[in-house]
């Protein structure tokens, strides 16, 4: 059985993490599978969105380290060669929209897709955790990278380096989710949203996207110095 389902509705594509038995805890076979269906959506132009959910209870409980850890270990590879990272930590990256839906456990690995993703909907039960240091080892999937900086740096250090748990309303007051709502409604209401973008022309939402997130990683400046230039190629779009 697939680790992980597609849909394309539209211009929406919708990817569900789909190992309910196993909490959807990643293995290398759904990680890889996850790579697969980012590069799927990177490459085809009808697709304008992406909504990533998971199928069943939670969300995930994480990485099964007994499988990813020895791989991490060695220095192999937890994605394709050549596929689009979910993390968005590597290239060939992400250009396009990703909304996000959780409930249930949102742990570890799921913490570190939100992270990557660009909006979040939260159900009010979800429960949160970056609980790697509680296993003597650390992130490596972007938290230490961007927990500071969408939640600020006590805010990301009080859940970092404790590895505590922490609910949906936390979640919401320190901006890792944009919306908390009623268990059961996230899918409903993430798709909503993810709708909404992709109904919009899609040149100006990666376009927009871009140049947000190249003031984040390249700097005020820089972000400056392309941004007309990209303004003046979609308006002659």
């Amino acid at each position: 059985m697939a680790t992980i389902t597609t849909e394309k509705r539209g211009h929406l594509y919708l990817i569900g993490l789909n190992r309910a038995d196993k909490r959807n805890a990643f293995n290398l076979a759904m990680l890889g599978e996850l790579a697969e269906a980012m590069t799927e959506y990177e490459a085809d132009s009808e697709l304008r969105c992406a909504l990533l959910f998971a199928h069943g209870d939670h969300f995930t409980a994480g990485l099964d380290l007994g499988e990813v850890g020895p791989a991490v270990r060695s220095g192999s590879p937890i994605f394709p060669e050549g596929s689009v990272d979910p993390l968005n930590l590597m290239t060939p990256g992400r250009t396009k929209p990703l909304v996000m839906a959780v409930q249930g456990f949102c742990l570890t690995i799921g913490i570190e897709l939100l992270l990557a993703a660009d909006v979040r909907v939260a159900a009010k039960s979800t429960v949160f955790a970056q609980m790697e240091v509680q296993r003597g080892i650390m992130a490596f999937g972007g938290a230490t990278l961007r927990f500071a900086r969408e939640c600020g740096w006590g805010n990301a250090m009080r859940w970092l380096l404790t590895g505590d748990r922490f609910d949906a309303t936390e979640a919401l007051r320190i901006g890792l989710v944009q919306q908390t709502v009623p268990t059961g409604r996230q899918l409903e209401i993430a798709e909503a949203i993810a709708e909404r973008i992709a109904a919009q022309a899609p040149l100006a939402v990666q376009a927009t996207l871009a140049s947000s997130r190249a003031s984040l990683t390249d700097g005020h400046n820089a972000a400056l110095a392309s941004m007309y230039e990209a303004a003046r190629a979609t308006m002659s779009s």
